[in-house]
């Protein structure tokens, strides 16, 4: 079972519509639409989504991610904007590793705040206050962040998502963040904990021990005030498969 899918006996899993019925004047960008997210439109599904007027936002969860392909992101955020006058449409789409990850990436490109909210139904639910925090401020300030690395793992025996994320502004307190979402599928809860490093390797380095199942806790973001300048971040590391040696 995914981590984002309903827990057993509690709902059906709803299917995406989006909506694009007599819009088939652009040929080119039905096929790429079709190329970029409809192709598994079947194995995608609706977290939350928003529709103001002709414009779409919908946080997806892709149940075929990582078939075959390990380690990938399972989330999905679109952005629909509907023409019907020139019976058109146009989108924008972004994989990415958490929801609260989506549900940011898509405020700032329009949808309200307070019009997002996930299916409570649909995935485990956070399991703490120390989760849900943490979920509100990624979703509002995740554009202060550049991601570089992430892998998701669905082994049902331990069932996490590592993200390595760059601070943009030089003077943020530990610079490199390390997000880590686990799910436990006996009390069919999530949690998210966040850490602080100084170093691109030390953060890196953390996220391959913890899909090794070797790592120890994660450090703590440090005060602002012992900020250092931050190196670059390297755009996407090739993801490590757990296990693997050195």
């Amino acid at each position: 079972m995914s981590p984002t899918e309903p827990a057993p006996d509690r709902k059906s899993i709803p299917h995406v519509d989006f909506d694009l019925d007599g819009l088939d004047a652009d040929e080119e960008k039905h096929l790429d639409f079709y190329r970029k997210v409809a192709v598994h439109e079947d194995m995608l599904v609706p977290l939350a989504e928003h529709h103001d007027g002709p414009n779409s936002y919908y946080v997806l969860f892709d149940r075929s991610a990582t078939c075959g392909h390990p380690g990938l992101s399972q989330v999905l955020a679109v952005y629909l904007q509907r023409d019907h006058e020139r019976q058109t449409f146009s989108f924008e789409k972004a994989p990415l590793p958490l929801p609260a990850m989506a549900q940011s990436w898509l405020i700032h490109r329009g949808c309200p705040s307070d019009s997002l909210a996930l299916d409570p139904e649909l995935g485990p639910p956070p399991a703490d206050e120390a989760t849900r925090t943490l979920e509100r401020r990624l979703t509002g300030d995740g554009d202060h962040y550049a991601m570089g690395y992430c892998y998701t793992s669905d082994d049902p025996d331990d069932m996490v998502t590592v993200v390595a994320l760059r601070a943009l502004d030089e003077e943020a307190p530990s610079p490199f963040r390390v997000l880590v979402e686990e799910v436990d599928t006996e009390t069919w809860t999530h949690t998210l904990r966040e850490g602080g490093f100084d170093t691109v390797g030390e953060a890196l380095r953390w996220c391959e021990d913890r899909l090794a199942g070797e790592a120890g806790p994660l450090p703590p973001v440090r005060p602002a005030a012992a900020a250092s300048r931050p190196a670059s971040l390297p755009k996407a590391p090739v993801p490590r498969p757990p296990g693997r040696s050195r």
